[in-house]
């Protein structure tokens, strides 16, 4: 593998004992995927920030990383931290917990990471143009930036994005070639879809069926879906990375490189009967069981909170109900009016963080969302049953 001269200093130290590390971490994921050469990159994002994830020994190596004057070289966001760091003790987190999670957050702080904890960095700044190579870890954020947007990006781990954001670099292999971005299945959708949760039901089902072809490569090229927003591409996003472990795929129309490449017969159909029966799996309780409400994973947009505004304006909400977004679109609901509204109706905003990394396992019994991905968590995870229904469904259970 080649490095610049540039490189080769910061490997012999040049930069401190951090960025030593950080690019010892890069050569040596550059030679195992046969890299042959750095990349410069514009923006990171970085996962494993919940203390529940990384526990002490991850922390005692952000710390270490902070201390040998690690210090971010492009513009760096944080992926959902465990807890709401001004509301966490509505929210239920302990003190201890608190304490601990200030801890990770100061370390990244200390190496001139942005500590604004979201999983939709897009909506809020950190927002690659076409083309551009980025170093990205979080599946959905990744689905997002490669797919809807057009950037560049492996799925990073949290390790390899910090050693991405300290170098401002990333080993040229993979999706940042364009021979790695061309579909290799090509899938039929043949479905009514109507909102983020049927997305997420349709992420599901291709996403399980992608699983049963074992190809050493998923990228597909999905037809069928003619109109698709911000926020539908969200949740689809979301889903098909956690159930097919889709990191780019491509839609006609949509998609901002997919008329680039021809469409070869369907290797896959995806049928009313088989979205339906996505929907039905994630449909695992009624009503009455449900104790949780989460809506915001991914992290809900300003047109989301609105609409929740919209829906539970003079209602009172009759069970836990967490409204996830990031801090900077937050402050513009607080400025909308939108916070007071949904305040006053007993949701509680759970910024910073989300359902599937806050340490909740064990205070529910099952929870109501629009979100597959959060389906998957929750039941994986912390254990609760599911149900997954429409976003104003979703409003309407947390206030009947």
């Amino acid at each position: 593998m080649h490095l610049t001269p540039e490189e080769n200093a910061i490997l012999a130290g040049s930069s401190g004992p951090a960025a030593q590390k950080a690019m010892r971490i890069l050569e040596t994921l550059g030679r195992i995927y046969g890299a042959k050469h750095m990349l410069p990159i514009t923006s990171v994002q970085i996962s494993g920030v919940s203390y529940a994830n990384l526990g002490e020994a991850g922390l005692e190596w952000l710390a270490d990383m902070a201390e040998g004057g690690g210090k971010a070289q492009v513009l760096t966001t944080l992926n959902p931290a465990g807890m709401d760091v001004e509301n966490y003790r509505a929210l239920g987190i302990d003190e201890a917990f608190a304490e601990n999670q200030r801890r990770v957050l100061s370390a990244f702080e200390k190496m001139g990471v942005i500590t604004t904890c979201s999983c939709t960095p897009y909506l809020f700044g950190n927002l690659p143009r076409f083309g551009e190579h980025i170093a990205w870890a979080e599946s959905s954020a990744v689905c997002f930036a490669n797919s809807v947007l057009g950037a560049r990006t492996n799925r990073e781990g949290g390790p390899s994005a910090l050693a991405a954001a300290l170098t401002g670099r990333t080993p040229a292999y993979n999706y940042h070639l364009d021979q790695n971005r061309q579909p290799t299945v090509h899938v039929r959708v043949d479905a009514s879809l109507s909102g983020t949760h049927d997305f997420g039901a349709l992420g599901k089902a291709i996403g399980d069926r992608l699983q049963s072809l074992k190809l050493a490569q998923l990228v597909p090229l999905i037809t069928g879906i003619t109109e698709a927003s911000l926020e539908t591409l969200k949740s689809f996003c979301a889903s098909i990375a956690t159930y097919g472990g889709v990191a780019l795929f491509h839609i006609p129309g949509l998609t901002p490189e997919a008329n680039a490449f021809e469409i070869p017969p369907a290797d896959l159909v995806i049928h009313q009967r088989e979205l339906d029966q996505a929907r039905a799996d994630l449909l695992q309780t009624t009503a009455e069981e449900v104790d949780f409400v989460s809506l915001g994973c991914p992290h809900l947009s300003l047109k989301e909170i609105q609409r929740i505004a919209q829906l539970i304006e003079g209602k009172r909400v009759t069970k836990e109900f967490w409204i996830t977004t990031s801090r900077p679109v937050k402050g513009m609901a607080d400025r909308m009016g939108y916070t007071q509204i949904i305040e006053a109706a007993g949701a509680k905003f759970a910024t910073d963080t989300c359902c599937v990394v806050a340490p909740i396992e064990g205070r529910f019994i099952a929870m109501a969302t629009d979100s597959a991905k959060a389906c998957y968590y929750a039941y994986a995870k912390n254990h609760f049953k599911t149900r997954l229904l429409s976003f104003d469904q979703v409003i309407r259970e947390a206030t009947q």
